[in-house]
């Protein structure tokens, strides 16, 4: 049995390499993903559709913090990160963040994302006033 970071590890791994199945594996069948503030793919068709852009880029992703708190089968993992790739014009593109996803033990003992917040506390609406 394997713990939720290695998980996280798995997942930007299959980033960096450019294996999308290998990503999509990573999350439950109904999982979400922030793409962007406001912005939400869920399940597996649209967080197929929504990791392409990432791996598109060819991207270095890395984790540069983690922590994880634990409570029976849910881990909430934290984390600071950072991305450099480029865009499909060429453009360098570098993007950073500080995480927060939701991992849930499986039956089998795998750990897969169910919630993939890579922008933490930045994907709350602003407040004017």
């Amino acid at each position: 049995m394997h713990a939720p970071t290695s998980t996280v590890n798995q997942l930007i791994e299959a980033i960096n390499h450019g294996d999308l199945d290998a990503a999509v594996a990573l999350y439950e069948e109904d999982g979400v993903l922030v793409v962007q503030p406001g912005k939400i793919a869920r399940g597996s068709e649209e967080l197929r559709h929504a990791l392409e852009s990432f791996i598109a880029m060819k991207a270095n992703l890395r984790s540069e913090a983690e922590q994880v708190i634990e409570y029976g089968d849910l881990a909430l993992y934290l984390s600071r990160w950072n991305l450099s790739g480029t865009d499909p014009s060429g453009k360098a593109v570098t993007m950073g963040g500080q995480s927060t996803d939701i991992l849930r033990r499986q039956r089998d003992g795998r750990w897969l994302i169910a919630v993939d917040n890579p922008f933490g506390p930045q994907a709350l609406p602003r407040v004017d006033g």
